[in-house]
């Protein structure tokens, strides 16, 4: 998916550009709206993400031009958190969604996804691992049918493992995208995080291993599935070190 990002606050757009090249995404950065009119005009984009308060030409005429010219390209926009006007113009324009600043990275990710699969004609909403469902749209997350209570947090959490199944993701990673901006959130507090989100999940099966010094992974569940069970036979016992790879 690619993605055009039109964001005049310099921080803001290279943490937003770090965090979804991260995640996958091609991202190409405008800083102000001209460039970004100019940007849509000649080349093909899966989704923008675009700021209203843009210089040399607003966001709100970026879209405005956009949609004489008959697109349908999914536009998210990213508002002050009191411009309840602009953004009440913004969706009349034909804006798809709209986040208002400051936002959480989790958020903003989970709203990239559910409108890309929209522009790409659908796609699963829910996403399965074993016995452990997850509703993107909804943000609710299920083992067995059975609701879990997660906290934001943990929520933000599941969706980054979920995506990187059986990929190591760094605590470096974790901080990047659970974090607001303006906000900063520890190594320790992303163990605490994980630990929680770990009593909460395994007992479906679901396994969290965590790579010593570098970072976590989300087992596959057939893997977690034959460890479980060669657990239980009690044929063998697990090293203590393995063991307190995921305490």
């Amino acid at each position: 998916m690619r993605i055009l990002l039109a964001e005049d606050d310099s921080v803001l757009a290279d943490g937003l550009t770090r965090s979804l090249r991260q995640s996958g995404y091609a991202i190409d950065c405008v800083r102000n709206g001209a460039d970004a009119d100019t940007a849509l005009s000649t080349q093909e984009f899966d989704l923008l993400i675009l700021d209203l308060g843009l210089p040399k030409m607003s966001g709100l005429e970026v879209l405005r031009r956009l949609r004489a010219r008959s697109s349908l390209l999914p536009v998210l926009i990213l508002t002050a958190a009191d411009s309840v006007e602009q953004r009440v113009e913004g969706l009349d324009l034909g804006a798809d969604d709209y986040m208002a600043k400051p936002f959480a990275l989790s958020e903003l990710e989970a709203r990239v996804r559910a409108l890309t699969r929209r522009g790409a004609g659908g796609g699963p909403a829910v996403i399965r691992h074993g016995p452990l469902s997850y509703d993107q749209v909804g943000r609710s997350a299920y083992i067995n049918e059975q609701m879990l209570d997660l906290s934001a947090r943990e929520l933000g959490l599941l969706e980054i493992l979920l995506a990187r199944t059986g990929r190591l993701v760094s605590k470096e990673q974790l901080v990047d995208h659970l974090c607001e901006w303006g906000e900063e959130v520890s190594n320790n507090a992303i163990e605490v995080y994980v630990h929680r989100l770990r009593k909460k999940i395994e007992v479906g099966g679901v396994r969290i291993a965590t790579v010593r010094g570098l970072g976590y992974c989300l087992e596959k569940f057939s893997d977690a599935a034959r460890a479980g069970h060669a657990g239980a036979s009690g044929a063998t016992s697990s090293p203590p070190e393995q063991a307190a790879e995921h305490k």
